[in-house]
């Protein structure tokens, strides 16, 4: 006797579309948007984007963070430790006075608390803003900036200060520490380092 599959065909997510690595973002892209953010008081999205940029922690670990896990006391603190949702393994990031003081703000004016999380979601069935949220507003970033959307995602926050300390120092084994990967060849790939140094040697190469 045959047996009907009861199982619902779906697509794939990006059948059709072309994935690859999403670009950092640019030093004057970085500060093109603090301004913009400062200038309209979107103290919110302030916090989110500076400390999006100096964690380089993944969107999941991103949203989920609490005051408790950035702060000491009322302060915040110059260094975090995490535990990478996906690794099950502590990364630690710094935290610059920029990303510090736009973190004061939006605790002080959510009137946030220790156990609170730092970005809270303004949808009711969820604690603290999603990943999907987190994503719809990094396209509005992007979107305002000017850029293609195609071109950026969440990894592109992961991405930016990760690049911009490889490309000034060369050091691979820091890199992979920031970054909380347990392979160096993993942050090889995650950056495309190899191909940028090949393009970059090439470029430099006059015939």
């Amino acid at each position: 006797m045959e047996t009907v599959s009861n199982a619902v065909h779906r697509e794939p997510w990006n059948k059709g579309k072309i994935v690859g690595q999403k670009a950092p973002f640019k030093v004057k892209d970085i500060w093109a948007l603090r301004v913009r953010l400062q200038m309209e008081n979107r103290v919110r999205e302030l916090a989110l984007f500076n400390l999006g940029i100096d964690s380089k922690l993944r969107g999941c670990d991103l949203v989920s963070l609490k005051v408790r896990d950035i702060c000491h006391g009322d302060q915040v603190a110059a260094r975090a430790v995490v535990m990478q949702r996906k690794t099950q393994r502590p990364v630690q990031f710094e935290l610059t006075q920029v990303t510090r003081d736009a973190l004061q703000n939006s605790i002080k004016q959510a009137r946030l608390k220790s156990d609170s999380f730092l970005f809270p979601s303004r949808v009711h069935d969820s604690p603290h803003l999603g990943t999907r949220q987190y994503a719809r507003i990094l396209e509005r970033w992007v979107e305002e900036l000017g850029l293609d959307r195609s071109d950026y995602g969440t990894h592109s926050m992961r991405r930016t200060k990760a690049t911009l300390i490889y490309r000034r120092t060369k050091n691979l084994r820091a890199v992979q520490l920031l970054l909380g990967h347990v392979k160096l060849e993993s942050t090889v790939r995650y950056l495309g380092i190899e191909v940028d140094d090949a393009l970059e040697i090439s470029e430099q190469t006059e015939i």
